[in-house]
């Protein structure tokens, strides 16, 4: 099942107050060899932004790494523009993500086989809920996505893509505009505690997956972070189920309000990590998508913004 996603074009048409005719490129002079990137891509983490009555809010994510199910978009994008200004070309190493920055690469493991692939990140989606990534269709040939349509992964941050064209990545901040910024919070910032548009419905945060962290991939295989096509074999647990989670919490109580509140199949479980204890409330084990597709819809209903699906053991 593919997700349904909104072309990046028809946003930007009505985002503007019409969509320009561009000019037409003037001839290259004689005896001048010209070269011409692929398309103007830029790099953006972009501005906060609405679909389907939910708000989401992208942002520098450098230590991302969730796991969720992935999906794959084909021929009705080709040679659209992506949301950082690319054209999309489904031969290439790319992928849509709803927050992170773009361009930029991460690896996506297909937990069902453990083959591993690094992408690039150049476009917004999927906006199908329960979908965390949105694979081209090479990318999805090469982790064996696209006869089953959807694949359970995980998703982890690398690094800045190279600019198309064959430019750098764009420099971090300069150390003088640097040293002039607030410091950044020594402590763990509450992000409950920040203020959200009224009456607005708001994306879940990031959760922090709950597998085993692999074991150290050879350098060989991590000696670049760009894509390139090649496909490595990462450890996976044996087996993996999905599951409909709605929070975390560190005190038992507050897991136990939200399951009084939301009621049905939910229930809490405890998991101890970095010496504190998270009380986990959450559906399943789910053995397919489709159930936990199903799961996730009514535990949306219940009035859960925040229910969102993870992979685990």
């Amino acid at each position: 099942m593919r997700a349904v996603r909104f072309p990046v074009f028809v946003l930007l048409c009505l985002a503007a107050a019409g969509c320009a005719t561009p000019r037409p490129t003037p001839p290259a002079p004689e005896n001048h060899a010209v070269t011409v990137p692929r398309s103007a891509g830029v790099y953006k983490v972009g501005n906060p932004y609405q679909i389907d009555n939910v708000w989401y809010y992208p942002r520098e994510q450098p230590e991302y790494d969730e796991t969720g199910i992935a999906s794959w978009y084909g021929p009705t994008f080709y040679g659209k523009s992506t949301a950082n200004g690319e054209a999309y070309d489904g031969n290439a190493l790319t992928a849509a993500h709803r927050t992170l920055p773009m361009p930029v690469n991460v690896r996506v493991t297909n937990l069902d086989n453990g083959k591993s692939i690094i992408v690039r990140v150049n476009d917004r989606g999927p906006y199908a809920r329960g979908r965390i990534i949105d694979l081209s269709r090479r990318a999805a040939e090469l982790l064996d996505v696209v006869q089953t349509g959807t694949a359970k992964v995980r998703v982890t941050y690398l690094s800045r893509a190279d600019m198309e064209g064959g430019g750098p990545p764009p420099p971090q901040t300069p150390p003088e505009i640097a040293a002039a910024l607030p410091a950044v919070p020594a402590a763990k910032v509450d992000t409950s505690a920040l203020g959200i548009l009224p009456g607005a419905p708001v994306a879940p945060p990031v959760k922090a997956h709950t597998l085993p962290i692999p074991a150290a991939v050879p350098p060989i295989q991590v000696a670049s972070s760009q894509p390139a096509g090649q496909v490595v074999q990462q450890p996976v647990p044996v087996a993996t189920h999905l599951y409909v989670q709605v929070g975390a919490f560190s005190k038992l109580d507050n897991a136990k309000t939200l399951l009084n509140k939301l009621g049905g199949d939910l229930r809490i479980s405890a998991l101890q990590r970095n010496g504190q204890t998270l009380y986990r409330v959450r559906s399943g084990p789910l053995n397919s998508v489709e159930d936990a597709d199903a799961a996730l819809s009514r535990i949306s209903g219940a009035g859960s913004n925040d229910a969102h699906i993870v992979v685990d053991q």
